[in-house]
């Protein structure tokens, strides 16, 4: 334990940003880092609890009281390797994740919980900087070939799992650059591209093979690449997303969210957008969705200049704190504003999209709402909602983005052709702690299995399905589970 007395001597703080007014003209990340002396503090904050939560409360077990007492002995080499021991890309994680970790820290009963996310940004940043990430994998190589279909988060640690024990992997990627989700969707706002580009280069060097623009199904072979691999996992996300089939939906002017998100992306980065332009100068946005997409599509609509900008979410407004029944250490569902409601935008919960209206010529003017009220049961959880009577009207908008989240995977491809089965959530069939489909040498892990997650659920996937398809090739697995890792979850 760093510091006995740090959680009652220093508060909690976070580190500065650039002001709002400042962000919104450019695509730079605008989270400062931490002084030298914050950093000691808030890592002295952590108590090194006799039964801590936070790892429970983490889908990957970081073992984070242990990070944080190497982080305030200024050990960065062992803050370094106990955090990288369950975590493959802490640079992503301590970005965007939304730190159910700190949820569950026992300070945050009666205090703000340890600033985990922030420690693990400082240790990776820190251990670049140092020359402390270097690629890992063994001189020897085991002859076994695996596949790794997607590039998102699951992918990229699956492989970068599989080539650390000696096997020769390659991903096959369908757009121009790897990272999934992590290239093309998130803004840069949030997690500057050569972030990504920076680990790929390390896992690279550590012999993984990326073949991109090739989109298994279509000008790859599906029966081919499972045949001329020992083993091959499947994680390609989960990209059909939700629609809203409500009267105008074919109007000009209405985009799915990861549209608008990744056209952004690439213009950042001066890659070529070859589709009709989607953007948000000069209008007025709705966003249809109150998650993080759709803070993403807020932040984005900002950074266009569009003249107005408001998010609806169908469902009512969490509270702000707490409740009785959101006891910790569980994730609670209260009310979260992002960085990008901060920059601008007016947000209304209950709101019902009842039809797109247009303009003569085909484009959108206007949507038809209603407001709601929800139905209740004991624990606070929706049953059903009833219309506020009275409460219909026009709001005028030219842009509305879908942001309502994400169905199953893509079927038409590498799915159907493999002959993989479906559950009943239409994602791939494979149940957790085996990761194994109906399909002899076929793995899979992410957002493909377990439907729309976390990206720390998505590096735990790709994880655990790893060591699964260590084990099946090898008869035993050199990569450890998060719980044989993580010796108290062992323990309780």
């Amino acid at each position: 334990m760093g510091k006995p007395t740090g959680f009652q001597e220093f508060n909690r703080e976070l580190p500065s940003k650039v002001p709002a007014a400042e962000r919104v003209k450019n695509y730079n990340e605008f989270v400062n880092l931490y002084t030298e002396e914050k950093l000691n503090q808030q890592s002295a904050r952590c108590m090194n609890c006799g039964i801590p939560f936070c790892h429970s409360g983490c889908p990957l077990g970081n073992i984070i009281p242990e990070f944080n007492d190497a982080v305030y002995r200024k050990n960065w080499e062992e803050a370094y390797h106990i955090l990288s021991s369950t975590n493959n890309f802490p640079e992503f994680t301590g970005r965007i994740c939304p730190a159910p970790c700190e949820s569950a820290c026992v300070l945050g009963i009666n205090k703000p919980p340890v600033a985990i996310e922030e420690i693990e940004r400082h240790i990776i940043e820190i251990a670049y900087e140092k020359n402390l990430v270097k690629p890992t994998a063994p001189l020897v190589k085991t002859g076994k070939k695996v596949a790794v279909v997607g590039s998102g988060p699951a992918g990229l640690a699956a492989a970068a799992q599989l080539v650390k024990v000696g096997h020769t992997v390659t991903v096959y990627e369908r757009d121009d650059r790897a990272g999934g989700l992590l290239r093309y969707g998130i803004p840069d706002f949030k997690l500057e591209k050569w972030v990504v580009e920076r680990r790929v280069e390390v896992m690279e060097k550590d012999g993984v093979v990326f073949k991109y623009n090739s989109e298994v199904g279509v000008n790859v072979v599906a029966d081919e690449l499972v045949r001329n691999n020992d083993a091959v996992i499947l994680a390609g996300g989960s990209t059909i997303p939700r629609n809203l089939n409500i009267p105008g939906r074919e109007l000009k002017g209405i985009h799915f969210a990861m549209d608008f998100l990744k056209q952004q992306n690439k213009r950042v980065s001066n890659i070529e957008v070859t589709a009709e332009d989607i953007i948000a100068t000069g209008k007025d946005v709705v966003v249809i969705g109150g998650g993080d997409t759709g803070s993403d599509c807020v932040g984005t609509s900002n950074r266009q200049g569009a003249a107005s900008i408001k998010q609806f979410e169908v469902m009512f407004q969490p509270p702000a704190q707490r409740t009785q029944h959101m006891p910790w250490p569980t994730y609670p569902m209260v009310l979260k504003t992002t960085s990008s409601h901060e920059e601008g935008a007016d947000r209304f919960w209950g709101v019902n999209t009842l039809e797109f209206l247009g303009d003569e010529e085909g484009n959108l003017r206007a949507l038809r709402v209603v407001d709601v009220e929800w139905e209740q049961d004991f624990m606070g959880r929706p049953i059903k909602f009833h219309i506020v009577e009275g409460s219909e009207r026009e709001i005028p908008c030219q842009r509305v983005f879908l942001a309502m989240g994400f169905l199953h995977p893509q079927h038409d491809t590498f799915i159907s052709q493999l002959g993989v089965e479906i559950d009943d959530r239409k994602n791939v069939k494979a149940k957790e702690g085996v990761y194994r489909t109906n399909v002899s040498k076929v793995f899979t892990a992410g957002d493909m299995r377990r439907g729309q997650s976390l990206v720390v659920w998505a590096i735990s996937e790709g994880r655990e399905a790893a060591r699964k398809v260590d084990e099946f090739l090898m008869g035993h697995s050199l990569l450890e589970s998060k719980d044989a890792v993580n010796q108290f979850d062992q323990v309780f």
